[in-house]
């Protein structure tokens, strides 16, 4: 089932062109790479009830980790749900204050970035100064079937103040014991978001490396710059999903540019898709090359990004930029920040009463507790004007 609104025709097929073939056979090429890495499976634990070290091998080793039927079917429509009311309350248009029935649009009175739209199959970030000029080279951006709308909303930031179900993902036990296990049990928020990517009008995101702040510090190592989870609604497949070159978080700074001129097209050659069905979740290093495809296949991919940082890489840390406004993040604006974990685990626990809550060590030793109720959802708005963007 599609979250598509009736009034939205569906989009027709579209392909590379004369690159079709040439894309048809990377793909193929790359889901064979993929699964001969060996780092998917489900979350396990050792003996002693830690994320299992096999896991963390593969983690560190790739720079990223399926973990297999982590969302179950009821939570999952639970996400579905919310997402078709989310579509649903899209403006009308970029820069519409209200959606297709003439009520205010989501995030029509927010502050913070909420909303990134795109052409269809386009590349908006690739080749510009955006985001501090991470994604250097443009991705091919074929041509969208005639019909389709001019732009169309391809990222959602902010997104746990619009969905209660990502909410309660966002708290789930064993996701949170993984930040835990490589983060240290002092972790913290980074941004959350919720990627579209329709068939037939999902935009490509360029290559790029996410992180900004520490390459030439004394504080970089293979993990400084954190991690994202991304948990799949639909799944995510070689020409949907995010590609990335294993290995890369432990390098420095890539040369993006002489990597493409070297492989002769975007198309590089030592990339593999993250290839998911439905509920599963992936975690990507932010270090590690990354990006996408626009989406010409007749797939959805609705993707939960929740990101995740070490404490000591933030704590007195100027930074920003990209997700917020440049600012030192003080111990203060860590601990609002990361009331929305509390919030979280609470919502989890309302709607899944037979899991064991997690227990975040912060909260525990200061004895702070957070109830997830119509006050705390309120509280949420704009939350992610307090990101910890690195």
């Amino acid at each position: 089932m599609s979250p598509r609104t009736q009034t939205r025709p569906q989009a027709q097929s579209a392909d590379y062109g004369p690159e079709s073939a040439a894309m048809a056979a990377y793909l193929q090429a790359g889901e064979a790479r993929a699964h001969a890495l060996g780092n998917r499976g489900p979350i396990r634990r050792d003996g002693d009830g830690n994320v299992h070290p096999d896991i963390l091998e593969a983690y560190w080793r790739c720079g990223f980790y399926v973990f297999e039927d982590v969302l179950g079917a009821g939570e999952l429509a639970d996400i579905e749900a919310d997402l078709k009311r989310i579509m649903a309350r899209l403006p009308l248009e970029k820069g519409a204050a209200v959606d297709r029935r003439g009520r205010p649009a989501l995030g029509a009175d927010c502050q913070a970035p909420t909303l990134f739209w795109s052409k269809p199959l386009g590349d908006p970030f690739g080749g510009t100064d955006l985001a501090n000029g991470r994604h250097p080279v443009k991705m091919i951006e074929p041509r969208a079937a005639d019909g389709t709308p001019d732009e169309v909303v391809y990222l959602i930031l902010g997104s746990l103040q619009f969905s209660d179900a990502c909410l309660r993902a966002y708290g789930h036990p064993d996701l949170l014991a993984v930040a835990a296990a490589i983060n240290g049990d002092d972790f913290v928020p980074f941004t959350d978001a919720i990627f579209i990517k329709e068939p037939g009008l999902g935009a490509s995101v360029a290559w790029h490396q996410d992180g900004t702040t520490h390459w030439d510090t004394e504080m970089w190592d293979q993990g400084c710059h954190g991690f994202n989870f991304m948990g799949q609604l639909y799944g995510s497949t070689p020409a949907n999903g995010v590609w990335v070159v294993p290995g890369s978080h432990k390098l420095a700074k890539a040369d993006i540019r002489a990597k493409v001129t070297a492989a002769g097209s975007e198309r590089l050659p030592d990339a593999v898709p993250i290839i998911c069905k439905p509920g599963d979740v992936a975690i990507t290093n932010r270090q590690a090359l990354h990006g996408s495809f626009a989406n010409t296949s007749p797939d959805w991919r609705v993707t939960l990004n929740m990101g995740f940082h070490r404490r000591a890489s933030v704590l007195n840390v100027e930074a920003g930029g990209i997700h917020n406004s440049v600012a030192v993040y003080d111990a203060a604006r860590i601990k609002e920040r990361s009331r929305v974990i509390g919030y979280a685990i609470d919502a989890r626990h309302q709607r899944f009463g037979d899991e064991t809550p997690f227990e975040y060590r912060p909260f525990a030793a200061s004895g702070e507790t957070y109830t997830w109720d119509d006050a705390a959802r309120q509280g949420m708005h704009d939350y992610n004007l307090l990101d910890l963007s690195i």
